[in-house]
């Protein structure tokens, strides 16, 4: 490159990847491979992202899609994304050691969704159809819980007494989208009641948030993360929402065309919050090497949440450290 050619520019979004929940679960199975040695089985993918999944993989943890994939007797986690119900109860019944590694948020949506089928409730659950995390919420109160995947599925919906009715929503949702659904149940639903606190978790609210402020002054926006990993799928849509001419989900410096840059002056970059740091770190290199060598850190919020580890591993690494 000459000394009078341009040096693309990357703004780089923080707060980004890893939010306190996914820290707090990865950890668990670390922490339980070192205390169990391996085996040691996840139910399901401990967070949505490929990398950390192959990574505790080479570690020793075998991730299974069921409880009764399980050998009998053997340890078990269960994912950041929670379980309903019945899958601590085949656990128990097959006699595993299991460690729940469910985000404390997604612990207090399943708390509120007991509490309002507890006082007769309908609850209209706002997320995506399959999600693991709408699986396990809807597991704790099956007879009083209906999906409202978009504002779209509005119309379909039906309750029992209009003054009884509550919203509650999948963690890592897009809050555009959200509150579009929420509008649109009010608008069917003039008495329906909101939970009595945000259910979209800080970390997803807080990375969109920081998408929104850059997508504006940028043409490509780039956001590190796995296709089934859903705050990061958010992410790419509040980017172009917010502005960005394209957009696209990578799940790693390998996964970006090069054609995607020309014609830009500006890349925006940020990561889902499953994403480890040291695959951005990997991003900022191909983009340095590809001639956007100007890169500006944008702070949007401060992050100091941290979750202590399950109760259970607590105790058992405390005995251990004796």
């Amino acid at each position: 490159m000459t000394e009078t050619a341009a040096v693309g520019r990357v703004l780089l979004a923080k707060p980004r990847g890893y939010c306190a929940g996914v820290d707090r679960a990865v950890q668990t199975v670390e922490h339980t491979l070192e205390l169990y040695g391996p085996p040691v089985y996840v139910r399901k993918q401990i967070v949505h992202n490929l990398h950390v999944v192959q990574t505790l993989e080479a570690a020793g943890a075998i991730f299974v899609d069921e409880t009764d994939e399980v050998p009998e007797g053997a340890t078990v986690v269960f994912s950041a994304h929670g379980v309903a119900p019945s899958v601590h109860l085949e656990a128990a019944q097959r006699g595993l050691r299991a460690i729940d590694a469910t985000c404390p948020l997604v612990t207090k949506v399943h708390h509120e969704a007991l509490r309002f089928a507890g006082d007769d409730f309908d609850i209209l659950l706002i997320g995506h159809e399959g999600h693991e995390e709408v699986v396990g919420t809807t597991g704790e109160a099956p007879d009083h819980i209906q999906l409202v995947d978009g504002p779209s599925a509005v119309a379909n919906i039906e309750v029992r007494d209009p003054s009884k009715v509550v919203w509650l929503s999948q963690t890592t949702l897009s809050v555009d989208e959200t509150l579009e659904t929420v509008a649109a149940l009010r608008e069917k639903f003039p008495m329906l009641q909101a939970p009595p606190s945000d259910d979209i978790c800080y970390a997803t609210q807080n990375r969109q948030a920081a998408v929104k402020a850059i997508a504006p002054q940028v043409e490509l926006f780039l956001v590190v993360g796995s296709a089934n990993s859903s705050n990061s799928v958010r992410m790419v849509e509040v980017a172009l929402a917010a502005g960005a001419t394209t957009a696209y989900l990578v799940d790693n410096a390998g996964e970006i065309d090069p054609a995607w840059l020309a014609g830009v002056t500006t890349v925006g970059l940020s990561s889902g919050a499953s994403v480890p740091e040291i695959l951005v770190r990997q991003v900022v290199e191909w983009l340095a090497a590809n001639g956007f060598g100007d890169l500006e850190e944008v702070n949007h919020t401060e992050e100091r949440l941290v979750f202590a580890l399950p109760q259970e591993l607590r105790r058992e690494l405390k005995l251990a450290a004796k």
